[in-house]
């Protein structure tokens, strides 16, 4: 039976806060977001996430609102291997399982809950969709998750490197140089 629950972390990465409300339940996981920010610019993100078996994405919808106006971004998984941007095929992240929102400590979850990885042992690599904010651009990503420890995963990507701490349900708690879950 699917639980719902409401997060909200202190993202210092980008002077700011985000909220969500997420269900969690049979494999799946669906959540709507707010967040607003000032760093790179001031902005305000609203956004919707549908995951399918496997906490596989289906559909990323974002909103993003700043000095320079209102975009929107409707991404799409077809649940083969295939994304599309409004529409618009990306054949460049063809073969990524999940998106990754920027500044958002929340599409860290499918990954780590789909593999298990911040209860066991293991160590996985992953194309993500990664969605740049506030201007929504979709990128490539490769991405490192590594279990350290119950409740402690490692994160890398290129240079970059964080050893997260998730609660039992697979969501971030901490995430140095990004975010810490309010309590």
């Amino acid at each position: 039976m699917p639980t719902t629950r409401v997060i909200t972390w202190d993202v210092t990465a980008s002077r700011g806060y985000e909220t969500a409300w997420v269900e969690l339940g049979d494999g799946a996981l669906r959540a709507r977001g707010r967040a607003v920010g000032t760093v790179p610019e001031p902005y305000w993100i609203t956004y919707g996430l549908d995951t399918a078996d496997g906490f596989v994405t289906r559909r990323l919808t974002v909103t993003a609102e700043s000095a320079g106006g209102t975009r929107t971004l409707d991404l799409r998984h077809d649940g083969e291997g295939r994304w599309t941007a409004d529409g618009e095929r990306l054949p460049e992240v063809d073969g990524a399982l999940d998106c990754d929102l920027g500044l958002c400590p929340l599409t860290n979850t499918m990954p780590v809950l789909r593999h298990g990885l911040h209860q066991a042992p293991g160590e996985r690599a992953f194309l993500m969709a990664w969605v740049s904010v506030p201007d929504l651009t979709v990128q490539p990503s490769r991405q490192t998750y590594t279990h350290l420890g119950l409740g402690r995963v490692r994160y890398a990507s290129g240079d970059f490197r964080s050893e997260l701490e998730l609660d039992a349900e697979g969501c971030v708690v901490d995430y140095p140089q990004l975010a810490t879950r309010l309590r």
